[in-house]
């Protein structure tokens, strides 16, 4: 999933590891919403985002460890419960930043579906941080 955001890699980057950014952008679409975020941005470091429903139907913490860092650049995590790997890139090109995420998907739902997921995410944080 990708998205070029139009601002400088600086302001994405705070936009996506600042845990009050996060709570700002992390869900899929406009009937989610995240109410809390943690994250400590560092290799071996934990991160936690609660997920939820707006009409309280359903929610889950999206959480994981940190397996590499690399400031404005690479962030790369092992998802918890099933120890899936993600990969998010932030590359500047003139005034934006163009973020890739590479995930492994889980085997409970059709890939479509959980791509649209994700790259409906990475529209509302294009979106937020376009806005902030």
């Amino acid at each position: 999933m990708e998205a070029s955001i139009n601002e400088p890699v600086e302001k994405v980057w705070e936009a996506y590891t600042n845990p009050a950014h996060i709570t700002k952008w992390a869900f899929a679409d406009a009937s989610w919403h995240a109410p809390r975020a943690e994250n400590d941005l560092r290799v071996g470091g934990k991160f936690v985002t609660r997920m939820e429903a707006k009409d309280g139907s359903a929610g889950f913490d999206f959480s994981g460890v940190y397996d590499e860092v690399e400031p404005r650049t690479r962030i790369a995590y092992t998802m918890d419960g099933d120890a899936r790997k993600v990969v998010v890139t932030f590359e500047e090109i003139g005034n934006s930043t163009h973020v890739a995420v590479i995930f492994d998907p889980e085997k409970q739902n059709p890939i479509e579906m959980q791509r649209s997921g994700w790259q409906g995410i990475l529209e509302n944080f294009k979106t937020y941080t376009e806005g902030v």
